[in-house]
């Protein structure tokens, strides 16, 4: 009985490991819910105004990981979706710094600055 109930137990952990390597299940955590979320955090943060290049870069390879999937290389579009989600966390932790500076004080409209010297 107790060696059946073992056999069964490693049946059951081979089949986990198994389902969980599988290039969709892979794809929907890695992609679905990771770089999608952190593209979302970065929106939130602004990072589309205080950070371009981050933005653009993470918000295109979400794309091409979605690209990439549509041709069922799940592989290909894990690693776009890994770049994906570590572009929007320097994106939003870019958006935040730049967020909480203080923005230098502007010239008086109308008057230019007054030349050094004669």
């Amino acid at each position: 009985m107790i060696a059946s109930m073992r056999g069964l137990a490693s049946l059951v952990i081979v089949v986990v490991f198994a389902v969980a390597s599988c290039g969709p299940f892979a794809y929907v955590d890695q992609v679905t819910l990771h770089a999608d979320d952190a593209v979302e955090q970065a929106r939130d943060a602004g990072a589309a105004q205080y950070s371009p290049y981050y933005w653009t870069r993470a918000t295109q390879y979400l794309v091409m990981a979605r690209e990439v999937a549509a041709h069922a290389d799940f592989q290909g579009a894990n690693k776009f979706g890994r770049l994906a989600e570590e572009a929007a966390i320097k994106a939003k932790d870019e958006a935040l710094a730049k967020r909480s500076q203080p923005t230098p004080a502007a010239a008086p409209s109308g008057i230019a600055p007054a030349k050094d010297g004669p």
